[in-house]
């Protein structure tokens, strides 16, 4: 069985090696999808029960880990010095500093990675990550899956 919850998120970027207006500073209202794999657990009187895993605990634990962490912040690129020095100049400015540039694609891969050690087979129903399907707009998103990252 799969399950997916959405959360949404605002953030900025700059791609700067874009040749077209992504290479300025600019923000998104970004969506994230995280697509759980398991078994719908079957133990009577458990509050999980008929679930492969509460919609609100799915939530709770993206927020925790991503979500509040990149939400009104600015994701930089850590080779991008001009801005990370211009950023890291800004009093109390909540930063996030990537290894990569913060392309769609990168970012969707970056929250698999993170999320993926979060969701564990906790209730024995093999529950695991599947997806991560990142929206940088309405129209345009990445998915960072478990059997095509690469």
């Amino acid at each position: 069985m799969l399950i997916t919850r959405r959360l949404e998120f605002d953030a900025g970027h700059r791609i700067p090696d874009h040749k077209s207006q992504c290479r300025h500073l600019h923000g998104h209202r970004y969506a994230i999808e995280i697509t759980l794999s398991g078994n719908i657990i079957d133990k009577a009187g458990d509050a999980a029960n008929g679930m492969v895993m509460d919609f609100s605990q799915v939530k709770d634990l993206a927020k925790s880990h991503l979500v509040d962490i990149w939400d009104h912040a600015f994701l930089a690129y850590a080779g991008d010095k001009v801005i990370v020095d211009f950023l890291n100049a800004l009093p109390e400015h909540k930063t996030v500093i990537l290894d990569r540039v913060p392309t769609a694609e990168n970012l969707a891969r970056i929250a698999f990675e993170c999320l993926d050690a979060v969701y564990r087979d906790t209730y024995g129903n093999h529950l695991q990550l599947e997806q991560v399907r990142l929206y940088e707009t309405p129209n345009c998103w990445a998915d960072a899956a478990r059997a095509r990252l690469d």
